[in-house]
């Protein structure tokens, strides 16, 4: 008997406001998850309206978004202007300004009626990387293992489940896996002593991880999200972790070395993905539909612990968190 493959998609939507079209690809069961990006966002306003007309189609759909400070956050109008994270370390007080950029950003997100970013990034800055870059914390694994986990006790502390990423780290190799296929040459043991200490260390903190799409030729063939190797023989056994496992977007150009996106998906899941993305190529994500379909895919196990927890009020800049944690960040000269 066949051993069954769990697995679900999250994809995206064009506009501000949905369509009958996308109705009727986020009524299909395999679909999970919606992520928005910059095109969908206008205000905080019209994010909740957005939120609240796909709860109204799909109630228990995940809602992401990447907002992690710096250079990569879509909310912008009516949000705080995050640092990027790699400008906390140069703080005396760097974790708990970090922790307190984790709750800011999380409890924005969480008031518009979304679930949850992506976020933090783990990758170490070795300075080589330029889609890395500022995103890291740190170039040095226990300095950016102490501040990501400060960022991720402000995201539990408004609500939020954290999502580790680009496991096993993206930044020794120098290519852009959004336009190439990116290689980091190193062996096992170097990743082991540097790149791999983050996930290791804050394993049991994160609700999820998010794969590279970088080949490790010296530990497998296949880009991370791909791999059994990484993601069920060092991430499930090695580290123990028991969490969500999402792809990166398999549209970026680091995922076409497996093929189609019918390829992909079907990859990614059987490697250990719970959900594949697919992103910014709607035919792609039909096609990614109709192999889920014609798989008979299961509902992969856990992803209701990825939603927002509690509840957030629009009132939130009065709270005297929010107003301390702002001043923090004003005092340290990151955020206007």
């Amino acid at each position: 008997m066949k051993t069954p493959l769990y697995g679900s998609l999250m994809l995206d939507v064009q506009g501000t406001w949905l369509t009958a079209e996308d109705r009727r690809i986020l009524r299909q069961p395999q679909v999970a998850g919606l992520i928005l990006f910059a095109r969908n966002i206008e205000d905080p306003r019209q994010v909740r309206e957005l939120c609240a007309a796909i709860r109204a189609v799909r109630p228990d759909l995940l809602l992401a978004v990447d907002q992690e400070g710096g250079r990569v956050q879509r909310l912008r109008q009516g949000f705080v202007r995050l640092p990027a994270m790699r400008a906390l370390a140069d703080n005396d007080n760097a974790e708990y300004l970090a922790e307190q950029c984790g709750w800011l950003m999380a409890t924005e997100v969480l008031a518009v009626g979304l679930d949850l970013s992506f976020a933090p990034v783990l990758d170490l800055d070795h300075q080589r990387s330029a889609v890395v870059g500022s995103r890291s914390f740190e170039g040095n694994p226990e300095l950016a293992s102490k501040l990501a986990g400060a960022f991720i006790r402000g995201m539990a502390a408004a609500g939020m489940a954290a999502t580790g990423k680009h496991f096993p780290g993206h930044g020794w190799a120098e290519a852009d896996s959004h336009v190439a296929i990116p290689v980091d040459e190193r062996s096992l043991e170097q990743i082991r002593a540097s790149d791999l200490l983050p996930f290791q260390r804050l394993s049991q903190q994160l609700a999820a991880v998010m794969p590279a799409h970088v080949i490790y030729p010296q530990v497998d063939s296949q880009p991370a999200g791909f791999s059994r190797r990484w993601l069920q023989d060092i991430l499930r056994g090695e580290l123990g972790f028991t969490g969500v496992i999402f792809s990166d977007d398999l549209s970026m150009a680091g995922a076409h070395v497996v093929g189609d996106a019918a390829s992909r998906i079907e990859a990614a899941l059987a490697a250990g993905c719970d959900m594949g993305l697919v992103c910014n190529d709607r035919g792609a994500a039909e096609l990614a539909l109709s192999a889920l379909q014609r798989l008979r895919v299961q509902p992969p196990k856990g992803l209701a612990r990825m939603r927002g927890q509690g509840f957030v009020t629009t009132e939130y800049r009065q709270q005297p968190r929010w107003l301390t944690a702002v001043a923090a960040l004003r005092a340290a000269q990151l955020i206007d």
